[in-house]
């Protein structure tokens, strides 16, 4: 057959091995998931564009947040639904549809990370030069700071994907629950080093710049609070800190919990869980510890509630 032929032809998906017993429980529970993080994650940016005491640095670089986490949360939950109440010999994808999944897949996870980085850079700013804050986070610092966020998340992963998309395949079956760069070259039966070696070093270059970004500013946020004699100052700082550390916390534990498991065949289906749980618990969690900790989206939050109350 044709390699064209071959490359567009319709893909099985293995799916997640749920028992028939457990089926339905496991889709109201994502279905809720879904719903929740759709909701939540929407409510924020809602709430953040209407208000214009919210249109400072920190909240509208903080909307990159939920707009990724949106993506996320689409590019895998629907099908996921859908593929529980399929049977599993119907389980069928098209080769564009399986490539379309896999960028935003690793899309989501790459801008995660360059997200908070821009969060990370935007605190240690706040903190450590808060006289120059207005100039430094300026409109046009801020329009290069998301460009680059999703800039450089788009190029890395449009490479990642494009080194798989150029080999023919001699097989049909995606061993995954969904499509990603792995699932797509081990479709091939052509030498696959070069998507190895390119993949591995994108992790290491991704997770070592983004820990090593966050662990410096965590550093020198430190210093200064360490510095400073102003306790209401480096209580704020700390408040605020400790938010972007519990996200980026959160989603490094769900990350290296998929990447570990990765490289444990007999633990396929564990490593399955984990990663539904990396486009599930991130992106629930995210709106919550913003929304509540945020003191001016928290009184953005109490005042709906108050106006619903006395109208009713």
């Amino acid at each position: 057959m044709d390699n064209l032929t071959f490359r567009y032809s319709v893909l099985l998906l293995e799916g997640l091995k749920v028992p028939p017993q457990s089926s339905k429980l496991t889709f109201i529970f994502l279905l809720i998931a879904f719903v929740f993080t759709m909701v939540s994650n929407i409510g924020i940016l809602i709430q953040i564009s209407a208000e214009k005491s919210l249109h400072q640095p920190m909240h509208i670089l903080f909307c990159h947040l939920p707009v990724n986490d949106v993506m996320g949360v689409i590019v895998l939950m629907p099908r996921l639904l859908k593929d529980l109440i399929t049977d599993p010999s119907e389980r069928y994808i098209t080769y564009v549809e399986c490539v379309i999944q896999a960028f935003f897949t690793h899309l989501y996870g790459t801008t995660s990370h360059t997200i908070l980085m821009i969060m990370a850079f935007d605190r240690y700013v706040a903190i450590c030069n808060p006289l120059r804050y207005p100039t430094i986070m300026s409109n046009k610092m801020m329009i290069k700071l998301s460009a680059g966020a999703w800039g450089a998340a788009v190029v890395l992963v449009g490479i990642l994907i494009s080194l798989s998309v150029r080999l023919s395949h001699c097989r049909s079956v995606i061993q995954n629950h969904f499509c990603d760069n792995a699932s797509l070259f081990k479709l091939s039966c052509e030498n696959t080093v070069i998507n190895n070696v390119y993949g591995l070093t994108f992790t290491v270059v991704l997770l070592t710049s983004s820990l090593g970004w966050v662990l410096l500013t965590y550093i020198r946020i430190a210093m200064v609070c360490l510095k400073s004699k102003n306790k209401a100052t480096n209580s704020k700082a700390i408040k605020t800190c400790c938010t972007h550390l519990a996200v980026y916390v959160i989603l490094i534990a769900c990350g290296f919990s998929v990447i570990v498991l990765h490289r444990f065949p007999e633990y396929s289906d564990n490593r399955k869980f984990a990663s539904v749980m990396f486009h599930v618990i991130p992106p629930g969690l995210n709106p919550i510890i913003y929304g509540l900790q945020a003191k001016e989206i928290r009184q953005r939050m109490l005042k709906l509630c108050r106006k619903k109350v006395y109208s009713n």
